[in-house]
């Protein structure tokens, strides 16, 4: 068990000591990538086989195509908009089961009681 304040730390998505640096990352420790698409920046958190958070970047546009041409073949989960299926395509190409999903199912940060 993590003391609070490190508990608070990671909670807030900073990252300490003993994350692993973007060096230290292997590649094929990656099992499943999500994708937080915006206009100009890509979010993308990588989960190891245990469910453990191997990867947490930010890539700009240009970057996410050929950083995961670079990856072993992956889950790559993303919201469906019409950016997602032009992706959705090229990692189908680069050999990633890439997966869209519905909008109303990627909102954890919505406040209030509206569906």
């Amino acid at each position: 068990m993590l003391p609070s304040h490190q508990r608070i730390t990671l909670d807030r998505g900073c990252i300490n000591r003993s994350t692993p640096t973007p060096r230290s990352i292997s590649n094929s420790r990656i099992a499943v990538v999500g994708i937080d698409i915006g206009k100009n920046t890509f979010h993308v958190v990588g989960h190891d086989n245990t469910g453990a958070i191997a990867l947490r970047q930010k890539w700009s546009r240009g970057q996410v195509e050929s950083r995961l041409a670079n990856m072993p073949p992956c889950l790559v989960g993303m919201e469906a908009c019409v950016g997602a299926h032009h992706l959705a395509r090229k990692l189908i190409s680069l050999g990633h089961n890439a997966r869209l999903m519905p909008a109303k199912y990627v909102r954890p940060l919505r406040k209030g009681t509206e569906e």
